[in-house]
């Protein structure tokens, strides 16, 4: 099991797999199972209602002050994100489903704003 300081980071992209309300939050939280969200802070928060656990703010989401305990823009609980990757596969996986069908989505090799780059012109040096 990996620790999730190390999975985590300011401007990493997650995914939400735990929207539910616990029983003593008294703000409304504004998330969405299965939304993706971008972290603007991470890191160990302390709460006499929590205790102490590693804590994100999310871009876009400033929860306010809490009316019943206080706390300003507190940070939701890291166990509610997972980081958001990318699949490196999928194209793998759409030629195995299928091969005949199967198209790149672009053209292969480097491609210039200009159009194709002209072949460098070498001059011969003399010894």
């Amino acid at each position: 099991m990996t620790d999730a300081r190390h999975d985590l980071y300011a401007g990493c992209e997650v995914v939400c797999v735990d929207a539910s309300t616990p029983p003593h939050v008294s703000i409304p939280l504004g998330l969405a199972e299965g939304a993706i969200y971008t972290i603007r802070w991470i890191g160990e928060y302390n709460n006499y209602v929590d205790g102490p656990f590693l804590g994100v703010r999310l871009v876009g989401i400033n929860r306010g002050k809490d009316p019943t305990y206080g706390f300003e823009d507190p940070p939701f609980h890291n166990r509610r994100f997972k980081p958001l990757i990318k699949d490196k596969l999928a194209s793998l996986k759409q030629i195995a489903a299928d091969p005949d069908g199967w198209k790149p989505d672009a053209k292969e090799g480097p491609l210039h704003p200009n159009g194709p780059l002209p072949e460098p012109v070498r001059e011969r040096e003399t010894v």
